[in-house]
């Protein structure tokens, strides 16, 4: 399907079905949505972009979701080992920074299985040039509103050589340093690339020495595309840019889900103790070894349901953006009120309009889910779920929920996103205790949410106190 080229004009956020959306629209240019309701702008400039999208925008959401319902117009722009290392032998705690962890941990399983590479040895304290790179790439991105919202109408202006010129002579440290991140990015992608291409156009027994032995994505993508046709054989530079795709979609956003989890399961110890337990009798009755089969970590009922609950109230990825390439007819779930106080049970969406499903309000709506909605309560899932939720039909692929998306446009990767993250907690919480160091922690928003230490630090970080329950 052709996607038209994007115009200069505003967005509309609305929303599609359940899910809470919102919406701007060109100034100067009448508009079915102009009826529509929602909160007044902040500013001339930024409408209420810098309100929706900033670091703590959640109370914002919040309130604009109680005020005007599902739908609202808003106005926008003109390793275990190494972890033991590192503790005490006595048995006291340590405090470490689990989020550089486990964004080591989950960069190293993409680059295995995504690549049969490997971008960490868990020797160094500190995560190399390019985990830094990758973990700094989506808060950078945030640093900047205006040119975010840009960024969209200019990458079709002149050729990459211009843009890439222009970029080095804008005189803002907050844009050289995220050209910056994607030179590094870039650079090591190339890498990969060529690594893997020049072990291919050897023989199957260089395959066999590297790691996955050839099996990981990248070698089954470039034979596949050896084969292909000339007309639908892909080009070098678009095989580099899916490597950098997959590192992108995949280490934040499982490295933060994990972080998130062992932080929720430190300030409830009644849930760490509990799913602890039910892996360390699933270990007993299998030997008593240190790992389970993928059939038997995937029965485990309270590990699933913990799981479910993360991806339910916590979302890595809360919010994205979808163009409409044609007018249409948006069915609501509900009337809404228009200004003129006219009831519609539909609404007509103009092409080129932008829309943001909120997956994180969708998911915790307690008209679905119940008065508990914004509770943690694992043990849902191990109940009957709300007749509203099994009616609704939500549309994601995953459990009543919009954390993953749906339809041809869902997260490509969310079954392995489920393993890694239940492989990662089976491994630790055999070994470890975590508990909270005390430390204020705030969640803040960018395409990936991430932990920082307080709202003033910039700087990504979750540190918990982890004390060694066995070698």
């Amino acid at each position: 399907m052709d996607v038209p080229q994007i115009t200069p004009q505003y967005a509309l956020l609305a929303v599609v079905a359940l899910i809470t959306c919102v919406a701007v629209w060109s100034p100067g240019r009448k508009s079915s949505l102009d009826n529509l309701p929602g909160p007044p702008p902040t500013s001339w400039l930024s409408g209420n972009l810098k309100e929706f999208l900033g670091r703590d925008c959640w109370a914002y959401r919040a309130q604009n979701a109680r005020e005007y319902g599902r739908i609202s117009k808003l106005h926008g722009l003109f390793a275990r080992d190494a972890i033991i290392q590192r503790l005490p032998a006595s048995g006291d705690s340590a405090e470490l920074d689990m989020l550089s962890w486990m964004g080591r941990t989950t960069l190293e399983i993409i680059g295995q299985a995504g690549f049969g590479h490997t971008f960490d040895d868990f020797t160094s304290d500190a995560p190399g040039e390019f985990a830094t790179a990758v973990k700094s790439f989506f808060p950078q991105m945030m640093k900047s509103i205006l040119i975010r919202v840009l960024l969209p109408f200019l990458v079709n202006i002149g050729t990459a050589g211009f843009r890439r010129r222009v970029v080095e002579l804008i005189p803002l440290k907050d844009v050289q340093r995220m050209r910056y991140i994607s030179d590094v990015m870039y650079e090591r992608s190339v890498q990969i690339f060529n690594e893997k291409k020049a072990a291919l156009e050897k023989d199957d027994e260089a395959l066999k020495q590297e790691i996955g032995e050839g099996r990981d994505i990248m070698s089954i993508l470039l034979r596949a595309n050896l084969l292909a046709s000339d007309e639908d054989r892909l080009p070098d530079d678009e095989l580099i840019g899916q490597v950098t795709t997959m590192v992108l979609a995949g280490m934040d956003t499982t490295a933060n889900s994990i972080a998130r989890i062992l932080l929720v399961l430190s300030e409830r110890q009644d849930v760490q103790e509990k799913l602890r337990a039910e892996i360390l009798q699933a270990l007993e009755m299998e030997g008593g070894g240190e790992t389970l089969g993928f059939d038997k970590l995937m029965e485990l009922p309270y590990l699933e349901a913990v799981c479910r609950e993360l991806f339910r109230l916590y979302p890595s990825v809360t919010f994205l953006f979808r163009e409409a390439t044609k007018d249409m007819l948006l069915p609501l779930s509900e009337p809404i009120r228009m200004l003129d106080g006219s009831l519609i049970s539909s609404l007509p969406i103009p092409k080129g309009t932008r829309l943001v499903p909120n997956m994180g309000q969708s998911n915790i709506d307690p008209a679905l889910w119940g008065p508990d909605a914004e509770e943690w309560r694992p043990e849902r899932w191990l109940e009957p779920l709300p007749r509203a939720v099994e009616d609704a039909r939500i549309p994601g692929v995953y459990s009543h929920m919009m954390t993953f998306l749906g339809g041809n446009k869902a997260c490509l990767g969310f079954k392995f996103a489920q393993v890694e993250l239940k492989v990662v907690l089976l491994v630790l919480l055999q070994s470890f205790k975590f508990e909270p160091t005390g430390k204020p922690i705030a969640w803040n928003n960018a395409p990936v949410q991430y932990p920082t230490v307080g709202k003033i630090s910039e700087e990504p970080a979750l540190p918990l106190k982890v004390s060694l329950l066995r070698p």
